[in-house]
């Protein structure tokens, strides 16, 4: 698999996870209970699987053998896309910093985590798109299959040891659970 193939998997999970997050907005904004576990699972999937591990791949590694390959960071799509990463930091933190308050039943908790849920939602499902009908395709086009099987191994050994043997996996059960439990 090209590893712009597996960033594209990883997409349609980090968009699974966009319309868990949209039906979680939804029910606190209909006046519904959401379990503070189910949010926390949320942010963990956010923190570590897209930034830590998704991110990190592209960061890392992608960007850095794009670079290589002529694209310009500065005045560029690797430019905007880091900061785009930056920005859904910023998001996620400020829906993290609510957690506590959503716990406790507090509803003044709701109001930043509801309108960081939904920059966060419209950045990254923007973002995504980017990515996968400009900087991929490029990709694609501007990296040598040598220079693709090393990012591949690279995106290996960042999986390995940035999140850990089995993580991946169990991060998709968790999309498959809240999805059970927020989208009908």
């Amino acid at each position: 698999m090209k590893p712009t193939e597996e960033l594209r998997a990883e997409h349609g999970g980090i968009l699974r996870m966009m319309e868990i997050l949209q039906a979680v907005r939804q029910r606190m904004i209909s006046g519904e209970k959401v379990t503070k576990d189910h949010i926390a699972h949320i942010l963990e999937f956010l923190k570590v699987f897209v930034d830590r591990c998704h991110h990190g791949k592209e960061e890392e590694f992608l960007f850095p053998a794009l670079e290589e390959a002529g694209i310009p960071k500065e005045g560029g799509p690797i430019g905007v896309l880091l900061q785009e990463h930056q920005t859904g930091r910023e998001l996620v933190g400020r829906m993290n910093a609510s957690l506590d308050g959503l716990g406790k039943g507090d509803r003044e908790a709701e109001s930043p985590f509801k309108e960081a849920a939904e920059d966060y939602i419209g950045l990254l499902r923007q973002h995504i798109d980017k990515e996968n009908n400009v900087l991929f395709p490029l990709a694609d086009q501007r990296l040598p299959q040598e220079r693709q099987h090393r990012l591949s191994e690279q995106f290996d050994r960042l999986e390995r040891e940035r999140i850990g043997e089995g993580r991946h996996e169990a991060f998709h059960e968790l999309l498959e659970d809240l999805a059970r439990a927020y989208i009908t």
